[in-house]
């Protein structure tokens, strides 16, 4: 397919990458930065970069709408396709229905990667799920071949199911990560190595990954130990943060378990 890709953040830079890899050819990069644009289109095949929005006399077939969530909506509402190309986002959140506006002219869906995306980390397409929903059936199997190009996981998923994934993904992966660069601020403050956290930290996913996480927490919330809970409150007093975090997880373990 002839690609337009909308975009130049990290799901651009693996998506584009690994759909030219596939045998599509990327056409366009967009973005409002013409210098982040033209990063991208650098490691394409002939490329064309711009911050413009007309794309009307662009031949592409699909446009694949990478922006923050909350960029997309005005993004469209400026663009100019041809006719009869699909335009699709990857957002988890944004429905289906922010192209309403659409129809009639261009077909329209999502291409949604779930996965966790940063440019500098290789990314292992073949085991990543996509969720795929399209205006029609017709535009679904479109975007359902091209995720098959990429991965055997591919799922079709209305714009509510996507955002309860959504959600669930931030607690698993943002908030998760949230938590390890606090651990690991702890610890610095006191000169104390990371490293000695990381074989905790693999054996934790490990479990949860092959045992309902229900059935592995461990420590002393689920154990309602509450003398460790207030010595480490006590310890964490100067670091409101870490504090705020430590007595709502705690609050929520003891909800689950007691």
């Amino acid at each position: 397919m002839n690609i337009l890709m909308i975009g130049a953040g990290n799901v651009a830079w693996h998506l584009a990458t690994a759909l030219e890899q596939k045998g599509n050819h990327i056409s366009v990069v967009y973005s409002r930065n013409l210098e982040n644009a033209q990063l991208l289109a650098q490691q394409l095949n002939n490329a064309l970069a711009t911050n413009h929005t007309n794309f009307s006399e662009v031949g592409v077939d699909l446009a694949i709408v990478a922006v923050k969530d909350d960029a997309i909506a005005p993004l469209v509402a400026q663009m100019q396709l041809p006719p009869q190309t699909i335009i699709a986002h990857t957002s988890g959140n944004t429905p289906l229905q922010v192209f309403e506006h659409l129809n009639g002219n261009n077909d329209f869906g999502v291409f949604y990667p779930l996965q966790t995306f940063s440019k500098n980390s290789p990314v292992d397409f073949t085991a990543i799920p996509f969720c795929i929903e399209g205006i029609n059936a017709n535009t679904e199997t479109i975007l359902f071949d091209l995720a098959s190009q990429l991965s055997p996981n591919i799922h079709s998923i209305n714009s509510f199911e996507r955002k309860v994934l959504h959600v669930a993904a931030v607690i698993a992966c943002n908030f998760t990560n949230h938590l390890f660069a606090q651990s690991a601020h702890i610890l610095q403050r006191e000169d104390i190595s990371f490293d000695l956290l990381k074989p905790l930290i693999k054996e934790t996913i490990q479990k949860a990954l092959n045992n309902d996480p229900r059935e592995t927490q461990t420590g002393p919330a689920v154990r309602n130990d509450t003398k460790v809970i207030q010595d480490h409150l006590q310890y964490l007093k100067n670091n409101p943060s870490a504090n705020a975090l430590y007595t709502s997880l705690t609050d929520s373990i003891l909800q689950w378990y007691t």
